[in-house]
């Protein structure tokens, strides 16, 4: 029995235990290669999360410069168009006071004469009755 049985079960148990040695080397190596590829894994995730966020606030970036420029444009367009508008009515109001100064020469002096008034000269009546002067 020494001399056969226990050699080869002490043969047997050796052979286990390299095996299971090589076995618990072989997972030990392939935890590290996991926890390598787990670790770039991670660092790939979080460029592609930082890229993603630069990205992102390069684009509202972009578009806030896009509003800006716009409501600079439209302020411009708008202040021209009030300027227009006001030169517009400027001249409408021009143009009604010469034609209200007109009537007033003309209507003024048959009302004095309706009246029973001595003639007026139309340059006293412009004189005492100029509207564009009294804006």
């Amino acid at each position: 029995m020494s001399y056969f049985i226990i050699p080869k079960t002490a043969e047997m148990i050796n052979l286990r235990k390299a095996k299971i040695d090589a076995d618990l080397e072989d997972a030990a190596k392939l935890k590290q290669k996991v926890e390598k590829t787990l670790e770039k894994y991670n660092q790939a995730l979080k460029k592609a999360s930082d890229e993603a966020k630069a990205s992102l606030q390069k684009t509202k970036d972009e578009i806030n410069l896009t509003i800006e420029r716009k409501q600079a444009d439209l302020t411009i367009e708008l202040n021209r168009q009030i300027e227009e508008g006001e030169k517009k009515i400027a001249t409408g109001k021009k143009k009604a006071m010469e034609n209200v100064n007109n009537a007033v020469e003309i209507l003024v002096p048959e009302v004095m004469k309706k009246l029973g008034f001595a003639k007026v000269s139309a340059e006293v009546i412009r004189n005492a009755v100029d509207f564009e002067e009294n804006d």
